[in-house]
C-alpha cells in the first residue's frame, strides 16, 4: 500500500488488513512534508512487513509493485490521480495487475466533487457509511463515471472494542474528558489559544474530572494538515497557569478511549470512533456549525453541544438513525468490498486503471497535477525531476521560492502600505 501521512497509513493499512487479512502488507510511504516519522508509525501500531521511502517516481519505477494482488491508494486526491494515471499508461495489455482500493481517511464534509474525481479509475472507491456511498454513487452518475467502482464500507478502525460502561462500576477510575485535537481545526492562533482558554477553564470548573487533551504530533512534525499554532506551545500563553487536571497526552486513539467518558471535538473522525463504543461524544458549536470547521456534518447527529453545556454536565445522546447511515455498528462492514475483489479476479485480466481526468478532459488540471511529481502526461520524469545536478538545482530553486514567498509578500505589503506613502509625504513637503 501507498500512503503519504501518518492518518493516510493508518486508513489504508486497516483497509489493507480487513480486505486481505491473509496478505503480506508492503509498505511505500512517499517523501513528502508529511512522511510519517518512526514516532508517529509507532503510536498507529500497525507494523508492516516492508517499508520503502519513495518519491512518486520512485514508486512507479518498483517492478515488485506490479506483481501485488492488491494497491491500496491512501494518499491526497491529486496524488491519487497521478499515480492511476501513470499506471494506467504502465500497465496496458498486461495479463495481471493489482486491483486497486482508493478512499478517504475519514469524513468527507469538504470537496466532494473534487476529491471524488480524483480518485475516480481506482477498482474500489470506498465509501465510509451508506450515506457516503449515495453522495459517491449520485457524482458519479452525474459525470458518466463507474457508480459500481463505489463500494460501502465504513471507517476501517471502528474495531469490536468493548462498549462503554458509564456506571460508576464499569469505570472504576475517575471520570473523563478528552478533547481530540485537531491541526488545522479552528485554524488561528487567537481561536486555538480560545479554544485552550475554555479547555482549561472546563478543568478548572470540574476538580473530580480528568481532562486530556489528545495531540495528534509533537511540534515540528507533520500530519495531513498543517498545525501552525500547536497546544503545547499555546500553554504557556494561558491567563492563569493550566490546573493539574488538564494533561496533554499522545498515543493511539483507542487506548485513549479506553479510558474516555466524554469525549469533545469540533469534528475530528475520533468522534466516530468514540460514538462507535457508545461514549457520549460532543461536537463544539462555539465556533459557529460552520461548513469551514466540518462540524455542519454533524447537524443531524444529536451531538452539537457547547462548552457551557458540557459544564453543566450535558451527556449528549446521539441520534440512532445517523449513527447507522455513518456505517457505526456495522457487522463485517469489508464483506462487499471483499466480495468486489474476488469478482474482478475472477472475470479475468482487468483493463488498465482509467481516471476520469485524462490530458483530453482535463488539458489544464491534470499535467499541473502531474508536475508537482515530476511527471508529464505520458508518465515520464521532467526534466527537473533528474537526479543529476540539474535536478537538484531545479528542485533547490523551487523550494527557495516556496520558503521566501511569504517574505516577499511581507516586505511588498510593507512597502505599498508603509514607505511609499511616506516617501510621496516627503516628497509633497520639498
Amino acid at each position: 500500500m501507498v500512503a503519504d501521512s501518518d492518518t493516510r497509513w493508518k486508513w489504508g493499512a486497516s483497509v489493507a488488513l480487513q480486505i486481505a487479512p491473509d496478505h503480506a502488507l508492503d509498505a511505500y510511504f512517499l517523501r513528502t512534508r508529511a512522511t510519517p516519522t518512526e514516532r508517529q508509525l509507532a503510536e498507529i501500531g500497525v507494523v508492516p512487513d516492508s517499508r520503502r521511502d519513495v518519491s512518486t517516481i520512485e514508486l512507479l519505477d518498483d517492478e515488485r509493485l506490479v506483481s501485488a494482488d492488491l494497491l491500496v491508494l491512501a494518499t491526497a486526491g491529486g496524488t491519487t490521480l497521478s499515480i492511476l494515471h501513470c499506471l494506467g499508461l504502465n500497465w496496458a495489455g498486461l495479463e495481471h495487475r493489482p486491483i486497486t482500493v482508493t478512499g478517504y481517511v475519514g469524513v468527507v464534509y469538504e470537496k466532494l466533487v473534487d476529491g471524488l474525481l480524483t480518485r475516480a479509475g481506482s477498482d474500489l472507491v470506498l465509501a465510509n457509511s451508506a450515506y457516503d456511498a449515495a453522495r459517491f454513487r449520485e457524482a458519479f452518475r452525474g459525470v458518466g463515471g463507474d457508480q459500481e467502482s463505489v463500494v460501502e464500507a465504513a471507517l476501517p478502525f471502528l474495531e469490536d472494542e468493548e462498549p462503554y460502561d458509564p456506571s460508576p462500576a464499569g469505570r472504576g477510575r475517575t471520570f473523563t474528558v478528552c478533547f481530540a485535537v485537531q491541526p488545522s481545526v479552528p485554524r488561528t492562533k487567537r481561536a486555538r489559544l480560545l479554544l485552550l482558554e475554555r479547555v482549561a477553564a472546563h478543568a478548572r470548573r470540574h476538580p473530580e474530572r480528568l481532562v486530556l487533551m489528545k495531540l495528534r504530533s509533537l511540534p515540528g512534525e507533520h500530519t495531513t494538515h498543517v498545525e501552525a499554532h500547536p497546544y503545547q506551545k499555546l500553554m504557556g500563553q494561558l491567563e492563569e497557569p493550566a490546573p493539574p487536571n488538564l494533561q496533554l497526552v499522545y498515543g493511539n486513539m483507542g487506548e485513549i478511549l479506553d479510558r474516555t467518558d466524554l469525549l469533545v471535538t469540533v469534528s475530528s473522525t475520533a468522534a466516530l470512533e468514540s460514538l462507535h463504543r457508545g461514549i457520549p461524544t460532543a461536537i463544539l458549536t462555539d465556533f459557529g456549525v460552520r461548513e469551514a470547521h466540518g462540524n455542519h456534518y454533524f447537524t443531524h447527529s444529536g451531538c452539537l453541544t457547547s462548552w457551557s453545556e458540557i459544564d453543566e454536565g450535558h451527556l449528549p445522546a446521539p441520534n440512532p438513525g445517523w449513527t447507522a447511515d455513518q456505517g457505526i455498528g456495522k457487522s463485517d462492514p469489508y464483506a462487499a468490498a471483499r466480495r468486489r475483489i474476488a469478482a474482478l479476479r475472477a472475470a479475468g485480466p482487468l483493463p488498465a486503471p482509467s481516471p476520469y481526468y485524462t490530458p483530453e478532459r482535463a488539458s489544464f488540471y491534470l499535467p499541473e497535477l502531474l508536475a508537482r511529481h515530476g511527471l508529464d502526461e505520458k508518465a515520464r520524469p521532467l526534466p527537473t525531476s533528474r537526479t543529476d545536478g540539474a535536478g537538484a538545482r531545479g528542485l533547490l530553486v523551487r523550494r527557495l521560492r516556496r520558503l521566501l514567498r511569504p517574505w516577499a509578500k511581507g516586505l511588498y505589503r510593507f512597502g505599498y502600505q508603509r514607505v511609499a506613502p511616506a516617501l510621496r509625504r516627503w516628497g509633497g513637503q520639498l
